[in-house]
């Protein structure tokens, strides 16, 4: 029970990386608040957990106010925000549609960053202690064709996350990046053509971008953002990164075996 006494909000957490982080928070003893465009899903997750479900869009400023201030009388101020909510828009640059782009950078970047701005005033008005925690990807180091929106998003939110450890440094709140490869159950590209699916990983393989096809399961990303939550205060945390291990077949070997 290492989180026992504080109130974490997790966005996008109707499904995968979020539903699991919101889960591991709360054995841990958080108070657990799932945001979601996705309110039923949300409830869904919520109800897991004894927790609460609030509607959320993480790009309309106004959402977000009337989210957090629902969490902060349902459960009590934030302490713990994880920013997961995140969309990709699968294509070539020139050829995806204008709007699609400016949502998912919108979702990706501008929401992480007004809900981080809603968290740490309420944290230094307090006077309080917090984590702020970004869902980054390996698309941040990484950049994949077929992925500009998602990968500059990425790479944006990680520029925000290492400025805001600068400027938080000193009062207690954190500013954390958890980065993971290709994870899996979530609802990511639950809306991709197949077809266009099997020519991406085709191109990123021979771009020794993804060099096998193995996920990590969403609990592996959830567990890597509880234990940096848990780390004890007066330490920073950098990046947390996570990728899938290679199957056997990809093992090296040396001369003896």
């Amino acid at each position: 029970m290492r989180l026992e006494g504080r109130t974490a909000l997790v966005t996008g957490g109707a499904s995968g990386i979020g539903a699991a982080t919101a889960r591991r928070l709360a054995a841990e003893g958080a108070r657990v608040a799932v945001g979601d465009l996705n309110l039923d899903g949300a409830r869904e997750v919520a109800a897991e957990l004894d927790g609460f479900a609030t509607e959320l869009d993480v790009t309309d400023t106004a959402s977000v106010g009337r989210a957090v201030a629902a969490v902060t009388d349902a459960l009590g101020p934030v302490d713990v925000l994880v920013n997961n909510a995140g969309i990709s828009v699968p294509g070539l640059l020139h050829e995806v549609d204008p709007a699609a782009v400016q949502r998912e950078i919108a979702v990706n970047l501008v929401g992480p960053t007004l809900a981080t701005r809603r968290a740490i005033r309420s944290l230094l008005a307090r006077r309080a202690p917090g984590d702020l925690v970004f869902i980054s990807s390996e698309n941040a180091v990484k950049p994949r064709p077929y992925q500009p929106g998602y990968t500059a998003s990425k790479w944006g939110i990680e520029g925000l996350a290492r400025t805001l450890r600068v400027e938080l440094d000193g009062t207690g709140i954190r500013s954390i990046i958890v980065r993971p490869g290709p994870t899996f159950p979530t609802d990511f590209a639950i809306d991709w053509d197949p077809a266009l699916v099997k020519k991406l990983l085709a191109t990123w393989q021979a771009l020794g971008l993804q060099r096998h096809l193995r996920w990590m399961p969403a609990s592996s990303v959830a567990s890597a953002v509880v234990s940096a939550i848990a780390t004890p205060p007066g330490t920073n945390i950098d990046v947390v990164s996570l990728s899938p291990e290679a199957p056997p077949e990809l093992r090296l070997t040396g001369e003896s075996e």
